[in-house]
């Protein structure tokens, strides 16, 4: 990808410029090399159940023109975010677990880096743009085409593309600037920003405070204002005059809502158990935080494809034609 590309020439340069030749070691999960390969296996049947599950997804919406709307517009957003951040990381743990191959140049280190945070902040902010147009749909159901219209999704699409920029650019150019005097050695599966400090010899408290401040930035805004909308959702809800559009406003919530649990909850704790250490063994954090680039990505499509009426329809439909074929 050419944003890649370019990004990875930057880090080559400045790379140089700190006179950083040897590679990093990624480790993988200390304690547990002898079961690399046997974690693999799930980790790797995941994968692929990502990379189908969203491929699918995003086909359906794509040929379904009744899935034309805001609300699957921004589904595809966040399958996108989804599928690119889980690529950045899997298949280098993949080659880690089979093969042993463990190292990883700074440069690459420094673009895996940008690229985990900068789409795990975007698909947080599609969450909120999500939660946005379910509050629009339910509260103020006779304007929505009115507020939700090509150009305001546009914008919602800039918006999350910019933030996750913008917020995620300064980690790689906060990590370059440490010395590192030989150790070179990341207790991790991938290049989290505040593992690969800790093997800094200098002072590496500006990138704790600014990892702190992205987080509290992020959640900080994106958690009230989900939960303050979902209040006056669930209260138009108990003001809906009957129990059966009540239960299928509800059940289109549900995905939601499901989702937005599975995409915080894991990445709240390997987020504290990392700068924090707390909660469990360095192995389970480890494990976990590596988990929460993949489960997510994997359950979003599935969590949408049963809960969409169209989608698993399609889906329906492509298991017969290929029983069939068989």
């Amino acid at each position: 990808m050419p944003c890649s590309f370019f990004l990875l020439v930057i880090m080559s340069n400045l790379s140089r410029a700190n006179q950083i030749s040897s590679p990093f070691i990624l480790i993988g999960i200390p304690g547990m090399e002898e079961m690399h390969v046997w974690i693999s296996i799930p980790l790797c049947c995941m994968y692929i159940v990502t990379i189908s599950a969203t491929i699918i997804v995003l086909l359906i919406i794509k040929a379904e023109r009744r899935l034309h709307q805001p609300m699957y517009l921004l589904l595809s957003m966040l399958l996108v975010t989804d599928l690119v951040q889980s690529n950045a990381a899997i298949p280098k743990m993949l080659l880690l677990f089979w093969f042993k191959l463990r190292e990883i140049t700074f440069e690459e280190c420094l673009v895996q880096m940008f690229f985990i945070h900068a789409f795990t902040i975007m698909g947080s902010s599609v969450l909120l743009t999500m939660v946005f147009d379910r509050y629009v749909a339910i509260c103020h159901p006779l304007r929505y085409s009115s507020i939700l219209t090509n150009s305001m999704i546009a914008k919602m699409g800039l918006f999350v593309i910019i933030r996750g920029t913008l917020l995620s650019f300064p980690y790689p150019f906060l990590v370059r600037r440490l010395p590192f005097c030989g150790n070179n050695i990341i207790q991790q599966t991938y290049c989290e920003q505040i593992a690969v400090a800790k093997l800094s010899c200098g002072d590496f408290r500006i990138n704790f405070i600014y990892g702190l401040a992205v987080v509290f930035l992020v959640t900080g805004l994106d958690i009230p204002c989900t939960i303050l909308s979902y209040t006056m959702i669930i209260m138009a809800v108990l003001r809906l005059p009957n129990r059966e559009s009540r239960y299928k406003v509800g059940n289109t919530c549900a995905a939601h809502v499901g989702v937005i649990l599975v995409t915080y909850i894991p990445a709240l704790f390997s987020f504290i158990s990392q700068r924090f250490g707390v909660f469990a063994a360095p192995s389970v954090q480890i494990l976990i935080s590596s988990l929460y680039l993949i489960i997510p990505p994997m359950l979003n499509p599935i969590i949408y494809g049963i809960k969409t009426k169209e989608i698993r329809k399609r889906v329906s439909k492509l298991i017969s034609l290929a029983g069939k074929g068989l």
